[in-house]
């Protein structure tokens, strides 16, 4: 375990845990949604707003650096931290989701993977030791392990497949790992010495091949676990059983990390499964396409609905969108093509969400999220208004 790394729960209410994760460039508080920087930038907002608005941690995307503008350069650099001017922790993902999403410009082995790029169609390569590498040289506080995710849905064999490949690359990809740590790799520089690696737990909706995940990854020995295969298609509750059971088997004293998760009632009832950290694009891509996220759900500001309203997107939000503009606005800027618009309703959406963590912390605090919780999901309606 690297020494700049430790991570302690400090309050519990029923599975709901409270915690603080300390990592190379600062601590985090639990549970925290991650922004997700894609190409080492939250789209529409500068990272200076990502620090007014609080975020302590950002996820960039190991796939498209490693292609654009490349890890070598960003080592020369110094590093992502550097390279960007943001100082707080980043989680790099391996880089896996992306390229297994190139269904047909791809080829699977148990080396890894070959592809083409998508921007000159060149072909590359990922392994977990080259996954390993380009994140040891993009210098994230929070690395994650190559694994294999199938496409949902697949059968029980399809999934075994793809699981059982999954933890034997987590072996290989955590080997790296301990390479690079013990300076074993002179070829490879690492940016930020004290960075972690997290395994990844697969298996898709079938909890026996969760339950041989688990102990596989966790035999191997990571700094924490994140489950990954889900928020690809299944009804929320069948997610919700596999977060169940899945994170209930996970070690209790090291953090656990949802991916790609999700809508506002997905972080709140994850959460009352004991999931600690979650990141996703919907606040940012959804904020891009005129949907805003408020305490009674979300609405479409593109609507006609909205022309003549002069009250803020949500009364009881405290952003600067919600402070200064209002639903007639933001419409206005929104159907008049303006980059304005992208701007301000992703300062609105990442707002909602990281206050809405902050809420969830409160709660678990004072032993009261069972009822935060009821009272959320008694609120909060998926549903869009016409």
């Amino acid at each position: 375990m690297s020494d700049g790394f430790a991570f302690e729960v400090t309050d519990r209410d029923g599975r709901a845990r409270r915690g603080r994760l300390r990592l190379p460039h600062g601590s985090i508080e639990t549970p925290a949604f991650m922004p997700v920087g894609t190409r080492a930038a939250i789209k529409g907002v500068t990272f200076a707003a990502m620090e007014d608005l609080g975020a302590e941690i950002v996820l960039a995307n190991t796939y498209h650096l490693h292609v654009r503008p490349g890890d070598d350069l960003i080592a020369r650099a110094g590093g992502l931290h550097a390279f960007t001017g943001w100082s707080r922790p980043i989680l790099t993902d391996s880089g896996g989701y992306q390229v297994f999403s190139l269904s047909g410009r791809r080829t699977l082995s148990e080396e890894g993977v070959v592809f083409q790029s998508h921007l000159d169609g060149r072909a590359l390569s990922l392994t977990p030791e080259s996954a390993a590498d380009i994140q040891s040289r993009l210098g994230s506080d929070v690395a994650m392990m190559l694994d294999e995710c199938p496409s949902w849905p697949s059968t029980h064999a399809e999934t075994d497949a793809a699981m059982t490949r999954t933890l034997r690359w987590a072996r290989r990809g955590r080997d790296r790992l301990l390479a690079l740590r013990a300076g074993r790799v002179a070829d490879v520089p690492r940016s930020t010495p004290g960075q972690v690696q997290f395994g990844i737990v697969q298996g898709g909706t079938f909890p026996d091949l969760r339950d041989r995940s688990v102990a596989g990854t966790v035999e191997v020995g990571f700094d924490g676990y994140a489950i990954g295969g889900l928020s690809v298609g299944e009804p929320p509750e069948v997610m919700y059983d596999i977060v169940a059971h899945t994170a209930a088997q996970l070690p209790e004293d090291q953090p656990r990390y949802l991916m790609g998760t999700g809508m506002p009632d997905d972080l709140v009832e994850s959460v009352a499964r004991g999931i600690d950290m979650f990141d996703c694009v919907l606040p940012t891509r959804n904020a891009r396409n005129g949907q805003l996220f408020t305490r009674r759900g979300p609405i479409s500001i593109k609507n006609a609905r909205y022309a003549e309203d002069l009250q803020p997107p949500d009364p009881e939000c405290g952003c600067p969108t919600c402070r200064h503009h209002s639903r007639a606005y933001l419409r206005h800027l929104f159907v008049s093509g303006e980059m304005t618009a992208a701007t301000l309703n992703t300062l609105h959406n990442l707002h909602f969400y990281l206050d809405t963590m902050r809420s969830i912390r409160k709660a678990i605090e004072s032993g009261t999220f069972g009822l935060f919780r009821q009272a959320f999901l008694e609120t909060y309606s998926r549903r869009q208004p016409a």
